[in-house]
């Protein structure tokens, strides 16, 4: 039997800053009772911003190494992003997969699959139309292949979709119109949803090269169970239905009561998910969400110690063939 704890965490813009060291370890007291009770064996991490030692010099994961520092993650394998074009890191928003075991693979996807493009606004009345806007991917997916003690690989992708909140658009008639608000609800929807897209043909990908492949896609969709893009992840087309590419959601598993990784406005929302392909579904023993005491997004006060969303962890017990 091989057990093992999968875990997925938005740490909630976790920086790092020399003039503000007594804000980051009050941060840090907070958030390394929580991983350790993760317990993980395989934790996804999102919003970790990226720091420079030098003004000029390249950003680095200062933030993350003080935070992991004399925790049981401290020495786990590592698969992180960078800013795409580049070899160093995002300032703000990148992802990271700790592992206690080894990976054969890393890779990060940024239209790898599905293109960027330009979306033509519609026209105006008059007949003028803005410039298109260019559909980008705000940052990149994270892809890591496990390597399970005497088993087969686990193969994760964590991702952190953008939230459904309007981008500036350009319209003739301003960018405060009613306009340019409903284009730039659109166009954030293009972006949330077609990164879904290309997480799932991704997916796709995997389930192509080994059929009974142990998958799981982890992270904040900033999207609830019924929205379009975790359906797109999922796959198979309405809720409910079943195949054998058909990712199930690990977190939908939990009472009801305590369902929620995310309070906005008084109303819990399950925005972070973890989906497995079936095969690792089948090992599935029990999902946790560590929610006690989260506090509401809309009404928290201006620092936050831990963070305002909740992990979520998986605990799966595999039979050796």
């Amino acid at each position: 039997m091989q057990s093992f704890r999968l875990a997925t965490f938005n740490l909630e813009n976790l920086d790092w800053s020399a003039t503000k060291a007594d804000a980051f370890a009050r941060r840090t007291a907070a958030l390394r009772p929580l991983l350790e009770a993760l317990d993980a064996d395989i934790l996804c991490l999102q919003e970790i911003h990226a720091q420079r030692i030098h003004k000029r010099g390249a950003r680095q994961y200062i933030a993350l190494e003080r935070l992991l520092t004399s925790t049981r993650y401290e020495a786990f394998h590592r698969a992180t992003t960078v800013r795409p074009g580049t070899d160093a890191p995002a300032d703000v928003h990148n992802l990271a997969i700790l592992s206690r075991w080894p990976m054969r693979a890393r890779r990060q996807i940024h239209h790898d699959i599905v293109a960027r493009w330009d979306w033509p606004p519609p026209r105006e009345a008059d007949g003028s139309r803005s410039e298109p806007v260019a559909i980008v991917w705000d940052r990149p997916l994270l892809y890591a292949s496990v390597e399970l003690p005497d088993g087969p690989l686990l193969h994760i992708v964590n991702l952190h979709l953008r939230a459904p909140r309007a981008l500036p658009v350009a319209t003739a008639r301003g960018l405060g119109s009613s306009r340019a608000q409903i284009e730039g609800q659109f166009v954030a929807a293009l972006k949330r949803e077609g990164q879904a897209l290309e997480a799932r043909l991704f997916t796709e990908l995997l389930f192509d090269a080994e059929p009974e492949a142990l998958i799981a896609v982890a992270g904040d969709f900033n999207a609830d169970e019924h929205d379009a893009p975790t359906r797109l992840l999922r796959g198979g087309g309405d809720d409910g239905a079943e195949g054998s590419r058909v990712l199930v959601p690990l977190e939908e598993c939990v009472e009801p009561a305590r369902r929620f990784t995310v309070i906005h406005a008084g109303r819990p929302t399950l925005i972070d998910h973890l989906l497995a392909s079936p095969a690792l579904a089948a090992a599935w023993r029990k999902t946790t969400i560590l929610n006690e005491g989260l506090q509401d997004e809309v009404y928290a006060k201006q620092f936050i110690e831990t963070s305002l969303h909740a992990p979520v962890v998986a605990e799966f017990q595999l039979t050796s063939k």
